[in-house]
């Protein structure tokens, strides 16, 4: 019996020892696991609150909030690249040498790309179900593109503008096929005015994130943004992919067809033509569209010609580089504010809506012409981004109610080649005007009086018949 007990005391002491032992491992692997929760806490909690946000009111269920995060993808892989071919093509030579490298570059790239964007969307509505797999190609073209840059960028050589040009044509297919794929995602009650412009705030968020950490790479290096660009639009190839499969759906659509009557502009009602193309979509989005046109010309005109303005004659008492920052971080400010304005005011009398901005930044380019400073330039790039958004969003809108659903996905993604050849002629202008900032802004003024006295009479005249009668998303 005194054995038993012994062997009994042994075994409950060797226990307890054992459970002592196991214990003090459990305490370090369980410190190990509350170390690498803490480590992975701000990576995994900003991806959870990401994902909240993008996916709210149902967004996620719809696929919509696929397409936010994909869009930011695009936004960080874009700026990134910007970053780098700026600072190669516009911030390494004195100031005249570099009107004619940008000169050159706009030669290179935007005057093909000015051919080339009608094309863009006529040659993408012919492949309704590939829209995934072409927004994924989008992607990938451009991670490519960028390794061919990133040598570009160190050697200087003329490769630098094709590849620059494939980059741009990349975006904008991709930017077309977006706004093709818009409508398909809409969860139940939003309208496609608050759905673009939760897009479009994504992208703006994801781009104000990644600008200071491509700033940062391009300090390293002028390689690095670039490489920055090849990691972040391989993620985005892969990100297509995960949009639902309804994406790639083109049941119940048509081709836009821009005609002098609505029984001409779809389906069974369509007269034949022989060349299908870009046509009437009401005269309401026709003078929407005209002056967000406008606001794209002028938009394209500010940044070049800024951009050579204030590295010759910065704003007082700053340098070259903080002025074209202010100038940069005042009309993303903008840009944000009128986006988040659109979503608010929805589709609220458009046509008002889009003579309001236009005329109020007609007033502020006068004002800034004749008084120039400072301010006032900070002052007309603010209002430029804020005018740009909230008017883009009206069309939006105005394409929603006016132009019959069979159509609408071509007509949307269509108009975003018109406003994209209007920034490149607006850039054009930018680029050759003199380092004259009164003349310079004058020249701005006119080109928006210009398309506000055009549209002014029509879009009134739409807003007074309120539009055609059909059924609009709250």
């Amino acid at each position: 019996m005194a054995a038993a007990r012994s062997s009994q005391g042994a075994t409950g002491t060797g226990g307890v020892k054992g459970s002592s032992r196991g214990g003090g491992s459990g305490r370090v692997s369980g410190s190990v696991r509350a170390v690498g929760r803490a480590l992975h806490l701000p990576f995994t909690g900003t991806a959870r609150g990401i994902r909240k946000a993008t996916h709210a009111h149902g967004a996620g269920e719809s696929g919509l909030g696929k397409l936010i995060e994909l869009h930011g993808v695009n936004g960080a892989g874009d700026v990134m690249i910007t970053i780098a071919l700026a600072s190669t093509v516009f911030f390494s030579v004195p100031t005249d040498e570099a009107r004619g490298r940008v000169a050159l570059y706009l030669a290179i790239t935007m005057a093909p790309f000015t051919v080339l964007a009608p094309v863009i969307g006529p040659l993408l509505d012919r492949l309704p179900h590939g829209r995934r797999a072409a927004m994924a190609g989008a992607m990938l073209a451009r991670a490519l593109l960028a390794l061919v840059l990133s040598g570009a960028v160190i050697t200087g050589s003329i490769g630098l503008y094709p590849a620059a040009l494939g980059v741009l044509v990349a975006s904008k297919a991709y930017g077309v096929v977006r706004s093709a794929v818009v409508p398909r995602l809409l969860p139940p009650g939003f309208s496609l005015v608050k759905a673009n412009s939760r897009v479009t705030l994504g992208g703006l968020l994801a781009t104000g994130v990644a600008a200071p950490i491509g700033a940062g790479l391009q300090a390293v290096g002028p390689r690095w943004p670039l490489y920055g660009a090849f990691a972040i639009f391989v993620a985005g190839t892969f990100l297509s992919f995960s949009l639902p499969p309804k994406v790639d759906s083109a049941k119940g659509e048509d081709t836009a067809l821009l005609a002098s009557g609505e029984e001409q502009l779809y389906g069974p009602y369509r007269k034949p033509v022989k060349r299908p193309g870009l046509r009437t979509v009401g005269p309401a989005v026709t003078h929407a569209l005209g002056a967000n046109a406008t606001l794209r010309c002028l938009t394209g005109f500010l940044i070049f010609f800024l951009a050579f303005l204030l590295r010759e004659h910065p704003l007082t008492g700053q340098s070259a580089a903080v002025s074209l920052g202010t100038v940069g971080v005042a009309a993303g400010a903008g840009n944000a504010l009128g986006t988040a304005v659109g979503a608010w005011l929805r589709s609220r009398a458009p046509e008002i809506i889009i003579l309001t901005v236009v005329a109020f930044v007609l007033g502020v380019a006068i004002t800034a012409a004749v008084f120039f400073g400072a301010f006032l330039v900070a002052c007309l790039a603010a209002v430029a981004g804020f005018a740009q958004a909230l008017a883009k969003l009206s069309l939006d809108a105005l394409i929603q109610r006016d132009v019959p659903e069979p159509v609408r996905t071509s007509a949307f993604a269509r108009s975003e080649t018109l406003l994209q050849v209007s920034w490149v002629f607006g850039g054009a202008v930018g680029i050759v005007m003199p380092l004259n900032g009164s003349l310079g802004l004058a020249v701005g003024a006119c080109i928006v009086a210009v398309g506000w006295l055009a549209t002014v009479r029509g879009l009134l005249s739409s807003a007074r018949r309120g539009g055609h009668t059909r059924s609009r998303v709250a």
